[in-house]
């Protein structure tokens, strides 16, 4: 969710909901949300895609590491 005052992902039934601090205007939270998987993960930027909805709400982000669900899960600090 961008323009939310916080950095902030969390775990949903679906997948996961990211809040962000930058407004979606000229790709501010596209960018953000890709600087804060890449801090949050401990991969490059480089390795992280947004493959779908650059332009919605709801994206599809494909990270290129080999990490079971588990080391996944524990990298983001949700269970």
């Amino acid at each position: 969710m961008p323009s939310s005052g916080r950095q902030e992902i969390k775990k949903t039934p679906v997948g996961f909901k990211c809040f962000l601090k930058s407004p979606p205007e000229k790709g501010k939270a596209n960018d953000e949300l890709i600087r804060f998987l890449s801090e949050k993960l401990d991969v490059s930027r480089d390795s992280i895609t947004i493959t779908s909805g650059l332009a919605g709400r709801k994206k599809r982000v494909r990270i290129e590491k080999d990490w079971t669900i588990d080391e996944f899960m524990h990298k983001l600090g949700v269970q």
